[in-house]
């Protein structure tokens, strides 16, 4: 894998040489836009306002409007000068606690690599904040944009996670929610039965990305198919749950649920027996 940012990590005087590296992907498919007509893929053309002329990339540069229409050219250079020392510097200002960060903070993690001569002072600050429990909050520049971070250590590695800025997130006070909404006791206690029932250890590799996989098996049908129109989804959206119908249907999902568990346990254990049996006669 190969780094996407090297710089490196200051907290006080200690300074440890870094290498960026993705910590996730998203798997998205890739779609073109076509003509209809004969499936003619469309290109898009760089063209200027005033004429109408297509513009070469090397002629191409970064404008920033400070009027309507009346622009300043701003130039790589322009961006270094911003902030020079934050390009290349993770620099932590603050050590805090995790629960006392909002989750909604989080945004994106990278790992973080020790570069030559780095490898005991990274140690070092991976092991302090596995006794300490606390997390680095810094600054850092990445492609001409400033982030908030949390250096945090995982496993072996420190990982940093970019944040939002506290103005970059939004607060519900425009949303229409529930203040003072009568819950009975009855219908809390049912549903904290259903929680209780539901609960299972945190396993991420159980949850996939199903509509990824489900459109690939589509086009795979459709390229079978010779880009012919598939049949139409029967697909039907769940109907509101009624208010007057609460309990009912928390005892309902209750029982339900207790039952997929039942059947879920009883499939395990046929597949032991079964495995056992293959076992003997083998």
């Amino acid at each position: 894998m190969r780094a996407i940012w090297k710089g490196s990590i200051s907290f006080g005087l200690v300074n440890i040489p870094i290498g960026l590296y993705p910590a996730s992907r998203r798997e998205e498919l890739s779609f073109r836009q076509l003509r209809k007509s004969d499936l003619s893929p469309i290109n898009y053309k760089r063209v200027a306002e005033v004429d109408q002329k297509e513009v070469p990339w090397e002629e191409i540069v970064k404008g920033f409007e400070y009027e309507k229409g009346q622009f300043v050219v701003v130039t790589d250079e322009d961006f270094k000068r911003a902030n020079v020392e934050a390009t290349q510097t993770v620099e932590i200002t603050d050590f805090v606690n995790l629960d006392e960060i909002d989750p909604m903070y989080f945004d994106r993690p990278y790992y973080l690599e020790p570069q030559k001569g780095g490898k005991k002072a990274y140690a070092l600050l991976r092991d302090t904040l596995k006794e300490t429990g606390k997390v680095g909050i810094a600054k850092v520049v990445l492609k001409t944009k400033q982030h908030l971070a949390a250096v945090k250590p995982k496993g072996n590695a420190l990982v940093l996670e970019l944040m939002h800025f506290a103005d970059e997130l939004l607060e519900s006070n425009e949303l229409d929610l529930p203040k003072d909404e009568a819950v009975g006791k009855k219908e809390l206690d049912m549903a904290k039965a259903l929680v209780n029932s539901m609960t299972s250890k945190w396993a991420p590799d159980k949850f996939q990305d199903q509509y990824t996989h489900e459109l690939k098996k589509v086009m795979e049908e459709k390229v079978e198919a010779g880009g012919k129109e598939l049949p139409a989804p029967k697909g039907k959206a769940k109907p509101a749950t009624n208010v007057v119908d609460l309990v009912a249907i928390l005892k309902k999902s209750i029982e339900e649920n207790s039952g997929s568990s039942a059947k879920g346990k009883k499939k395990t254990a046929e597949h032991h027996t079964s495995h056992r049996k293959l076992k003997k006669a083998a």
